[in-house]
């Protein structure tokens, strides 16, 4: 599932919207004093690039209203997050410098992006010694 995290209802609202109006249908689940979106993974290209437009207004949106209840107090929160599914079933964020989080996010698509991360999860939960060479020989994919 694609997540996307919302701490103000009205810019959360608005994704939905959105959404809705693409043709999807986003699952809203709300945690804690987060406000989350859910999209499944299988979203065509063209779309997943508006999608993830919308997505940075709507970013932009809730940083002004978090300002904005700040009454012009220094506001300098800033975050972003992976959510990783575990084997195990379980659901874990890890924190990621979002200006870094944005630039890969232009650089590739959310799906790419998340086989990149699952690689990850499973390398980890799962690790195998042998080399990449070693492995393709294994699955006979080289000889």
């Amino acid at each position: 599932m694609l997540e996307y995290v919302f701490f103000h209802t009205l810019p959360r609202d608005s994704f939905v919207d959105f959404l809705v109006f693409k043709g999807l249908s986003p699952q809203i689940a709300d945690e804690d004093e987060l406000l989350q979106v859910l999209l499944p993974e299988d979203i065509d290209d063209d779309l997943s690039g508006e999608i993830e437009e919308k997505y940075d207004e709507m970013m932009a949106l809730n940083r002004s209203l978090y300002e904005d209840e700040g009454e012009g107090e220094e506001v300098g929160f800033q975050s972003a997050g992976i959510s990783l599914h575990l084997k195990d079933g379980n659901a874990v964020y890890a924190q990621v410098d979002p200006l870094v989080l944005g630039r890969i996010m232009q650089a590739v698509t959310p799906e790419e992006f998340s086989e990149v991360v699952h690689a990850i999860v499973s390398a980890v939960e799962d690790p195998d010694a042998r080399s990449l060479c070693q492995r393709l020989r294994d699955e006979g994919k080289i000889s």
